[in-house]
């Protein structure tokens, strides 16, 4: 029988208390927001460990993974990181203030604008990432690589049907 957790106390005493309802979303969701909990908790200390914040971490990320030259439009940053167009200039000004992104006009288009990722920012999400994977490996060591496997493309499918 596996160990029980916190979660299995909180359902059977609301089972005890309720038992007109069915409560087997719990046992996923209630569990999968405990989990979140663990990993925001990860994800700060490894961002803290580089002087960064999470906010800092999503654009630099962004134009990152956007590969050489490490440039986006503030609207393609707009759409990766989910946040207003009032937001993302307050964002890429406290980055450029520390050094970690310039603006530049697009070349394409002189009326334009994109943020580029200056070495500075390069290395900074670079240590950030690889403490992020290491934190979330440790995370899911308990799990074998099949589990996690499982756990992955279940979490996919979840996401995908609620339109993310």
């Amino acid at each position: 029988m596996p160990q029980e957790d916190e979660v299995d106390r909180i359902v059977a005493a609301w089972h005890r208390e309720r038992p007109d309802l069915d409560f087997t979303p719990l046992h996923v969701l209630s569990r999968v927001g405990r989990l979140a909990r663990h990993l925001d908790r990860a994800r700060r200390t490894a961002f803290a460990a580089g002087d960064m914040e999470s906010w800092e971490f999503d654009v630099l990320s962004a134009l990152r993974r956007a590969g050489e030259p490490y440039e986006l439009s503030p609207k393609a940053l707009l759409q990766q990181t989910l946040v207003s167009s009032g937001t993302m200039t307050n964002r890429v000004d406290r980055l450029a203030d520390r050094g970690l992104v310039e603006r530049r006009t697009d070349p394409s288009d002189g009326r334009g604008v994109l943020v580029t990722l200056t070495p500075e920012g390069r290395t900074a999400v670079d240590a950030a990432i690889a403490g992020l994977v290491e934190a979330e490996a440790a995370i899911l060591a308990d799990l074998s690589p099949t589990d996690r496997t499982q756990l992955a493309g279940l979490l996919r499918s979840l996401s995908i049907s609620l339109g993310d």
